[in-house]
């Protein structure tokens, strides 16, 4: 098996380097092949993986691949960890990412850059893979920063946009502070075990829990907790957490299928899964899950709100991202980590489905992402209609559809949850499910029903795409509605994830409620009892009477509360903060820096100050060059008394 989990990343390493460097040689066609190819064969290998792990329950492999330095003791090695939760990533990253290439023939047909993105996304699922592979931190780290380089250069892919240049400087920057806490956490991590080695540092956990740490003199800080939120800051950054999450919703600007891959399976799901595996040490420290779940509690519910004043078709499940993984990040909080984990395998589903018929619809409408220009689009792309509908039925949790298990599993977590900041998570995420289906089918209805308010010219030539991009919709819509239903037993309220997850005696809400379970079906019949579908249901029909039925209300509701409305359109004033403070503050810090530092300092006293010492002490000196010998006999003889002092007196 060692070999078959070393191809795993090696397949689609090898499809980024053929398609990178020799795809002008062997063109298109040759290159999004081998691409597909290395990431086909990674999909394949990783079924394998998880019917052994898995399915025939065999024992978690954990081995070095190679030593890559020594250095005072400690192994700095590149190493696989491959168990339930490394088998259930693999899966997801993977398939998605298979799925995400197929749809990219059709929609980067005509793009002159076609074999260097096939290289970038390919070489995005190598990143991603060695990630969630990793046994060490020195590893996750690689990974960690790897999928931040290639997101860098993907959402920057069309580099003659300026607002792409911008988006992929403010996504790169806005991951270095969350990557700094990151380093910072494992730097204490190496500091207080010795070892990088996942292993050996939660074998040593326990032993920290009671010790503390002084950052400020006489402020005693819990070791363990301090390490917890460093690391979870990193987490912020990745998986796009309030105040960290200003990136996301403009990587919007590069192409629609490395949205669909950023989204749904490989960087802002990095954040997640690293909290999950380093479960053993935050399950000692209550604070920082605390931290963790009214962070995930905010980035929820406050950004749903931002999702229904965009009129931008990515924006809008953008928002929707940044809003489920409020729902994960709360899940892990609560220490329903298995569940934040489910949570996140439905929505990578159900979300790479909702951005890649966004794009079938961009395709179709010209590359027009506005929604106030589309309308009534069912009719000439039924099978963009239907698959986007099957996506936002499984994002607002429909029972029976796959997001409906996980993201109810959250709320059961959070409501059972006795950790402070339990009451306002659970008030959150109650209404995130309102607001979420509200925003959702806003944007169902504008885009699919209604009234056609496109031009003349695109009505006339809209058309449902082609197979390369619709078979990707079709085969993502089978698991958004059925690997909810597969998996909820053990995931949501079993032991799934055996010694991968670890949750302590107190904290195991999951357990507590498991009783209630009695099948897929039961859950279905059960939430009729409880609130989130009638949350759901009311947000459905509303959405339903404000687009459909009455939509000169919404214009009304936008007139009457402006100052709302505003506050909503500019985020809250995190980007004009960012750039005032932030991006200005750095600006005007860097020009005094520059006044001060080099005008005055190095270029003034350094440079042209010991040009300037050196010159006028050399007019001096050079009268003692006379030429006269009782003018050189005079100097020596002053030398020779200055040299005789120093030693009397020294």
């Amino acid at each position: 098996m060692q070999s078959i989990y070393l191809a795993i990343p090696l397949a689609p390493l090898f499809g980024a380097i053929v398609a990178g460097l020799f795809g002008w040689k062997i063109g298109r066609t040759a290159s999004h092949l081998v691409a597909i190819a290395g990431v086909a064969v990674a999909f394949v290998l990783s079924l394998i993986v998880f019917k052994h792990i898995v399915i025939d329950a065999a024992e978690p492999f954990n081995g070095t691949v190679y030593t890559w330095m020594v250095s005072n003791d400690i192994n700095f090695q590149i190493g696989f960890l491959i168990d339930k939760l490394t088998a259930v990533m693999l899966i997801v990253v993977t398939f998605v990412s298979l799925m995400v290439h197929i749809y990219t023939i059709g929609y980067m047909h005509d793009d002159p850059g076609y074999q260097r993105f096939f290289s970038y996304i390919a070489l995005f699922t190598f990143s991603m893979l060695m990630l969630v592979m990793s046994n060490n931190f020195l590893q996750l780290f690689f990974g960690w920063e790897a999928v931040g380089l290639v997101s860098y250069l993907l959402i920057g892919f069309w580099y003659k946009k300026p607002t792409a240049i911008y988006a992929n400087l403010k996504a790169f920057l806005v991951n270095r502070v969350g990557d700094f806490g990151f380093l910072l956490g494992i730097a204490a991590v190496l500091m207080y075990t010795g070892s990088l080695d996942y292993a050996e540092v939660f074998k040593q956990a326990p032993s920290l829990s009671g010790r503390t740490m002084e950052i400020f003199d006489g402020h005693a800080w819990s070791i363990l907790t301090v390490t917890c939120i460093l690391l979870f800051i990193g987490a912020m950054g990745k998986s796009a957490q309030v105040p960290l999450h200003v990136w996301l919703p403009d990587s919007m600007e590069g192409p629609t299928p490395i949205s669909a891959l950023i989204h749904a399976a490989t960087m802002v799901t990095a954040g997640i899964f690293m909290v999950a595996r380093m479960s053993p040490l935050f399950e000692l420290s209550e604070t920082a899950l605390s931290f963790v779940l009214v962070i995930g509690a905010i980035t929820a519910l406050f950004m749903g709100f931002l999702g229904l004043v965009q009129n931008d078709i990515k924006r809008v499940v953008a928002y929707s991202t940044l809003s489920q993984l409020g729902y994960m990040t709360v899940a892990l909080g609560a220490s329903a980590y298995a569940t934040g984990i489910f949570h996140l395998m439905t929505h990578a589903f159900f979300k790479a489905l909702l951005f890649l018929g966004a794009g079938a619809v961009i395709i179709a409408m010209h590359h027009e992402q506005d929604m106030r220009k589309m309308g009534g689009l069912r009719k000439y792309m039924p099978i963009t209609w239907i698959t986007s509908l099957i996506g936002s039925l499984a994002l607002i949790g429909t029972p029976g559809f796959a997001g409906f298990y996980s993201k109810d599993a959250i709320i059961v977590a959070v409501r059972n949850s006795e950790l402070a900041g339990s009451g306002f998570a659970y008030a959150a995420v109650l209404i995130g499910v309102f607001i979420t289906a509200l925003y959702s089918f806003r944007m169902y209805f504008m885009v699919f029903h209604g009234k056609e308010r496109m031009d003349e010219h695109t009505r006339e030539h809209l058309h449902e795409c082609s197979a390369v991009v619709t078979v990707p919709l079709i085969l993502l819509a089978i698991p958004s509605v059925l690997a909810g239903a597969i998996f909820v037993d053990q995931m949501a309220f079993g032991g799934f994830f055996g010694s991968a997850i670890v949750v302590d005696e107190t904290h195991r809400i999951a357990a507590d409620v498991a009783h209630h379970f009695d099948s897929w079906w039961g859950l279905i019949l059960h939430s009729f009892a409880d609130l989130p579908v009638y949350f759901a249901a009311a947000g459905v029909l509303l959405a339903w009477f404000l687009y459909m039925k009455r939509p000169d209300i919404p214009g009304m509701i936008q007139n009457r509360f402006a100052l709302i409305h505003r506050i909503l359109v500019n985020k809250y004033g995190f980007d004009r903060f960012n750039e005032i403070v932030f991006a200005g503050g750095s600006r005007q810090l860097g020009n005094l820096f520059w006044r001060v530092g080099d005008e005055k300092i190095i270029d003034g006293l350094v440079v042209n100050g010991s040009a300037r010492s050196i010159g006028w002490f050399s007019t001096i000196v050079r009268h003692v060059q006379s030429g006269y010998l009782y003018h050189y006999a005079f100097v020596m003889i002053i030398g020779l008394l200055l040299l005789l002092t120093w030693v009397v007196f020294r």
